[in-house]
């Protein structure tokens, strides 16, 4: 393979071979060439990391990474991150590299996102939803470089080894290509999925950049469409602080929302049915429902990703639970389930939650990912049906309900729960 032929415009037809640039690049070059808008830009192939390994002299090292004793797996795998940090990249990556971001940065006139795009993410059995890296604002060549190479580097990273594991997924089994775009000056972002468990869509939103929404730090709005894309319900979020990027230029910092603003619509009816367009068209284009995030710019909505899409078969509670005290949140979009409350307010305690137990904690971000495995459900002060746990909690089939407000306090330690992540309630015995 020749240099040229690592880095791709997501304009070409090859953009869309995910077996090369990963599914959450390939979705993008599939939307895009379909004529939905997307925010433009190229990737690096999974052939671009491979070569890094070779060019490296990794290669070996990491085919036994994964079949050695924990302890020496644990000293190879720093090798491996270690070096795709810190060691030069081949001349035949960042020649080609370095052309097509300054291309990129001439014709859009703004700095770039930098995500990662594995070839065993965005699929229908792993989503990997906040399990590798995203960069916003790079706008200088050196931190560029550093941003691929992170990327390159998460493959090897804790809690992506972990989530693996649980799929059964090895990195030898994938790789990691890199998808680049022109960052987009949102006024507001979020997510859609395209069928809700209760029926209809969802969407969310907050102000600035999504980021906010997918670490499960705000609470977004969250409105109910119908089949027909029309708007049903709204939910006000308490959207607290917005993330930007100064001056469009930068990297992207939290920002307090004014208190008019916290709870103020981030979108009215009509840009909702725009949004349900482009939920049924990207729908239709990946044959499967699917999730999308989303930003508004001052020229429109950008679709910036689109996932297959899990629901779970709507459970109905036993009638008795109906008699004891709830609070309302957003959503997970998965059934029914019960147990033993935990009460956490710090992830160091997260050691406490046994098997069974439903977590109840503050903030809901990718990093609680570890104890999905043993729990029945999950409730959260902060987050949106949207945010990356939701999306790893719908995988497993874990109900989960999102900005439940104040529920760390109102919910004794030790109580019996039932989370309802279709309807959005949480309920306890007193």
């Amino acid at each position: 393979m020749t240099n040229t032929q690592f880095v791709t415009p997501l304009s070409n037809r090859e953009a869309k071979d995910p077996r090369r640039f990963g599914p959450k690049a390939a979705n993008q070059a599939l939307l895009g060439q379909s004529g939905l808008c997307t925010p433009g830009g190229f990737c690096l192939s999974s052939e671009a990391y491979r070569a890094q390994l070779d060019h490296l002299g990794l290669t070996e090292i990491a085919d036994k990474a994964v079949s050695s004793s924990f302890f020496d797996e644990r000293q190879q795998i720093s090798q491996i991150r270690v070096a795709l940090f810190g060691e030069s990249m081949s001349s035949d990556i960042q020649e080609p590299l370095l052309q097509a971001y300054e291309r990129l940065v001439l014709e859009s006139g703004t700095s770039v996102a930098v995500r990662s795009s594995s070839i065993m993410e965005d699929t229908q059995d792993a989503s990997f939803a906040g399990q590798f890296q995203s960069f916003l604002g790079i706008d200088k060549k050196d931190d560029f470089l550093t941003a691929v190479r992170a990327c390159w580097g998460a493959l090897w990273s804790s809690r992506a080894l972990r989530y693996m594991e649980s799929k059964k997924i090895t990195p030898v089994d994938t790789a990691m290509a890199v998808l680049v775009q022109p960052l987009v000056d949102a006024i507001c972002s979020g997510g859609g999925m395209s069928q809700a468990a209760g029926g209809g869509m969802s969407v969310t939103a907050t102000w600035g950049f999504g980021e906010s929404i997918a670490q499960g730090e705000v609470v977004p709005d969250l409105y109910g469409l119908d089949a027909d894309g029309v708007p049903i319900e709204t939910l006000p979020g308490r959207k607290t602080h917005s993330i930007h990027c100064a001056r469009h230029h930068g990297s992207p910092s939290p920002t307090k929302v004014d208190s008019e603003h916290v709870s103020k619509r981030c979108l009215d009816d009509e840009q909702l049915q725009d949004l349900s367009f482009i939920m049924k068209k990207a729908e239709k284009l990946m044959e499967r429902p699917v999730e999308i995030e989303w930003a508004l710019d001052a020229a429109g909505f950008k679709v910036l990703q689109a996932r297959p899409l899990h629901l779970g078969p709507v459970n109905v509670p036993d009638e008795i639970w109906l008699q004891h005290p709830s609070l309302r949140g957003q959503p997970g979009g998965i059934g029914w389930g019960t147990g033993r409350a935990c009460v956490i307010s710090c992830e160091c305690e997260l050691g406490r939650v046994a098997p069974g137990d439903v977590l109840v904690t503050k903030v809901a971000g990718p990093a609680l990912s570890q104890v999905l495995p043993r729990v029945s459900g999950v409730v959260a002060e902060l987050g949106g049906s949207t945010s990356h746990l939701a999306s790893l909690a719908r995988e497993r089939g874990i109900p989960m309900v999102l900005g439940a407000l104040d529920v760390t306090s109102v919910i004794p330690d030790g109580a019996q729960v039932g989370v309802d992540g279709v309807a959005g309630l949480v309920r306890w015995i007193q």
